[in-house]
Parts: structure tokens; sequence; C-alpha cells
């Protein structure tokens, strides 16, 4: 069973498209410049900042699981 879910969690992982993250506005002004260099800095960022609350979660799902095998640990 652990092996299936990191072969999972591997292709999940390595399987990654690239995402045009740019709602339509900011997308309309950054196509209209020439180069498209701020266009790719607007989508590094957002990409950035929407990485923190995916590891947030994580974080919380990670320190409730521990404490749940420890409890089941201590019984």
């Amino acid at each position: 069973m652990k092996v299936k879910l990191f072969f999972l969690t591997l292709i999940l992982v390595l399987a990654v498209l690239p995402a045009e993250a740019q709602c339509a506005m900011c997308r309309a002004v950054l196509e209209s410049e020439e180069g498209g260099q701020a266009a790719k800095g607007i989508n590094n960022g957002i990409m950035y900042l929407m990485i923190f609350p995916y590891l947030l979660i994580g974080g919380i799902g990670y320190v409730i699981y521990r404490s749940r095998q420890k409890a089941k640990a201590e019984e």
C-alpha cells in the first residue's frame, strides 16, 4: 500500500503542466506590452504566492497525522 502511494505521489509530482495564472484584466494589460518580460514576472509571482497556502495546509495535516499516530502508539 505504501509503495503504491509513493508511486502515485511521484507520478503526480512529475506530471506537472505549466500554467498561465493571470486574471483577465492582468492578461489584457500585460499582452499589450512588448517582449513579455513583465508577464513572465507576474506569472512567477502568482505561482510563488500560491505555494504558501498549500504548505500551511500540508503542515497542519502532518501535525494532525503525527498526533494521531502518537496517540495510537500509546494505546
